[in-house]
């Protein structure tokens, strides 16, 4: 279900298109990305020669009375707290493009290093579909776990794409040492035989392969992006939950959270 019309205003071109695959050849890999859907041409054009920021905020509104073009999220969340978190508080909206499918990735340790785990929040259409946990590690890091989500949110869009390969997919992850060893730094890695140049270990190698090697089977069919943590977005505030469950579990291979998904309920967790 991909949109007509699509404003790109920044990126490696700008403007307006209109297919998937020209916003992902001008936005993958950039976790600096600004982009949005539209039903209509016009909708595009006076989008365009505005701001990405208003075009968020007028879509926001929207929400409330007339459809919106694109699916966002705008229920209830917390910030991260050391402990039990603090119910309803209203949540920013989602800063996420018009992708039909997002995937949110996160990560938790304590100490660090020390116990670590990660979760994942799956929307399709902007509605939380499914939740996953796993990934315990007696002796790991915050890195470690934030590697260990986007090697998992790969395995998931690999899903997707493999459902229908049409479909826009976005993995969202509040890590960019991940997103840069990914997406930046991964290549030139691989040139110098896997190393830093002069021989300096790199941290964490097995996780970076891994990572590295899905991501060029599917880099020109999925989306990227880094989001703030800490910032009462609802995908990325329900991965840390699930994350923090994982330590707290001791959980070692992924699984689905087999509960009855109430967000308010998740988000009064505890939180990473």
């Amino acid at each position: 279900m991909s949109k007509k019309f699509y404003v790109i205003w920044k990126g490696a071109q700008t403007g307006i298109f209109t297919t998937w695959p020209e916003v992902q050849q001008h936005t993958a890999g950039r976790s600096d990305a600004q982009y949005m859907g539209f039903e209509s041409k016009g909708a595009a054009e006076q989008a365009f020669s505005s701001t990405y920021t208003k075009a968020l905020m007028q879509r926001s509104l929207s929400k409330s009375g007339t459809a919106s073009t694109a699916p966002t999220s705008s229920r209830k969340t917390t910030s991260k707290t050391s402990g039990k978190s603090a119910s309803a508080k209203t949540a920013s909206v989602s800063p996420n493009g018009p992708s039909d499918i997002e995937i949110y990735c996160d990560g938790a340790c304590s100490p660090n290093p020390g116990k670590s785990g990660t979760g994942i929040a799956v929307y399709e259409f902007g509605k939380v579909t499914s939740l996953y946990f796993g990934l315990y590690e007696k002796n790991g890091t915050n890195n470690t776990a934030e590697l260990n989500g986007l090697l998992s949110s790969f395995q998931l869009a690999q899903h997707f794409i493999d459902k229908d390969n049409e479909q826009s997919i976005c993995i969202l992850s509040d890590s960019k040492y991940s997103i840069d060893c990914v997406t930046k730094w991964a290549k030139g890695w691989q040139a110098k035989g896997w190393t830093r140049g002069k021989g300096e270990e790199i941290k964490n190698l097995a996780l970076v392969q891994q990572c590295f090697s899905l991501y060029k089977t599917m880099h020109t069919k999925i989306t990227i992006r880094h989001v703030k943590g800490h910032a009462n977005i609802e995908g990325n505030e329900l991965a840390d939950r699930m994350a923090v469950l994982a330590r707290k579990q001791q959980q070692e291979s992924m699984i689905r959270y087999s509960e009855a998904i109430n967000i308010k309920a998740i988000l009064a967790m505890d939180s990473g």
